[in-house]
Parts: C-alpha cells; structure tokens; sequence
C-alpha cells in the first residue's frame, strides 16, 4: 500500500505567541554559510544554488508556502524560532514535497537577531519579509523588536543591491515605528512599486496572522523597501 504523508493539524502544535529573543534557546547553526548544507534543506538542489527569499518569524508556514509557489526557481528559507511551530510547517512541507509541491521551500529553527551572519553571505539574498512582528508595545522592550537601527544594517549587508525588504503588521503604532526606522537608514529608500503582481495581496491574506486580523475586522499595514 502507497504512504500517504498527512498534513499536520494545527492544533497539536500550539505554542504561545512570543518568544524572548534575547533568551538561550538550545539553537543549532552552521559555524558559517560555507557549512550550510543545501543538499539536507532542499531535495535534487541545483548545484551552486543559494537561498535568495527570508521569511523571519515564519509562523506556521501559510506565506512562506506561497512564496516557493510565486517563486519556484528560488530557494525559500522561513525562520521561526518556536520549537512545535517550526515542526508543523516541516510536517507541512513534507506532506505538500510528497505531492511534488514545495520542493524550493524549507523551514529552519533559528533566532534571526543573533545567527543571520552564520547562514548567509554579504549580498547573497533578494528579499527579506518581517510580516506581523512581535510589537513589543513597553518601550523597554523595543531593543526586542525585530526591526531597529541596528539591525537594518545587518539586513542591509545580506541583500544585495535593488533587494527588497517588507514589512507589514497590523498594529498602526508599531508600523509607524518601523516605517520610521528604515526612512531614517541610509541604505533603504522607499519603492515607488511592488515589482512582482500579487506579492502584496499575499502578503495580507495568505498568512496565518493576516486571516486572524480579518476575522477580527482589523486594519493591516504594508511597506516595501529597495536595498541602495
């Protein structure tokens, strides 16, 4: 009898929303780029071929699923740092490969505010997403966020040229915040257009977090950025 590959339920998965970042995670990383195994991330990987699309802060994979579809040339990488969740969107990905889908889509357990460096090389990545963040509303908490001054230039570093970084949430406070952030740093600049149709509709409506705030009947805030 044929395997069938199930999909995982979600509700075997939950796990509370926020995880300190600052926190001692039990992480595994490569000690650097060079020592990251494409060939165990991706199967029948093109020879040479680097991840170029981030989801941070994945969730539970809905996004990061589409993007593989929009993209499929492109190695996709999510990043989420909540154990069960990243062991759902793998269960995911694996009962979607077993269809033939998602084969350039992959999820890793990694604290992006600490190991960026340890995964990818000085302009190696075209786009980057931080969609519906943590908003860490105490201002003591801010330094928790994942956009700041600090790590823009990190983020800048990776993309390479004409990359593009977005950004979205639904928390009006915390956007404002954002925007702010990357207008002042002096490696982005506003893109006058999303130079792929359909990014930003999936942007609001194929995350996990983006159905949420439709049901409530919330308001969602998008920006995009090019690297200079």
């Amino acid at each position: 009898m044929e395997n069938v590959v199930k999909f995982p339920q979600k509700r075997y998965f939950r796990q509370r929303a926020h995880a300190n970042p600052f926190s001692d995670h039990n992480l595994e990383y490569p000690i650097d780029p060079s020592k990251l195994s494409m060939h165990e991330l991706y199967p029948n990987v093109e020879e040479g071929k680097k991840i170029s699309i981030v989801d941070v802060g994945c969730g539970y994979g809905g996004f990061l699923v589409r993007l593989s579809q929009m993209f499929p040339e492109k190695y996709c990488l999510g990043m989420e740092i909540r154990t069960k969740v990243v062991e759902y969107v793998r269960q995911r990905i694996l009962a979607l490969r077993a269809k033939g889908e998602c084969l350039n889509g992959q999820v890793i357990r990694s604290n992006a505010m600490k190991f960026l460096p340890n995964f990818f090389d000085k302009g190696q990545l075209e786009m980057m997403f931080f969609l519906f963040p943590d908003p860490h509303f105490k201002r003591k908490k801010h330094k928790a966020r994942i956009i700041t001054a600090q790590l823009l230039t990190e983020y800048a570093y990776f993309l390479a040229p004409g990359g593009m970084l977005f950004v979205a949430t639904d928390v009006k406070e915390l956007f404002d915040y954002m925007t702010a952030v990357i207008d002042a740093h002096s490696m982005f600049e506003k893109a006058p257009d999303c130079p792929f149709p359909g990014l930003i509709e999936s942007i609001t409506t194929s995350t996990e977090e983006s159905m949420k705030v439709d049901r409530k009947g919330g308001d969602k805030f998008v920006a995009f950025y090019k690297r200079k």
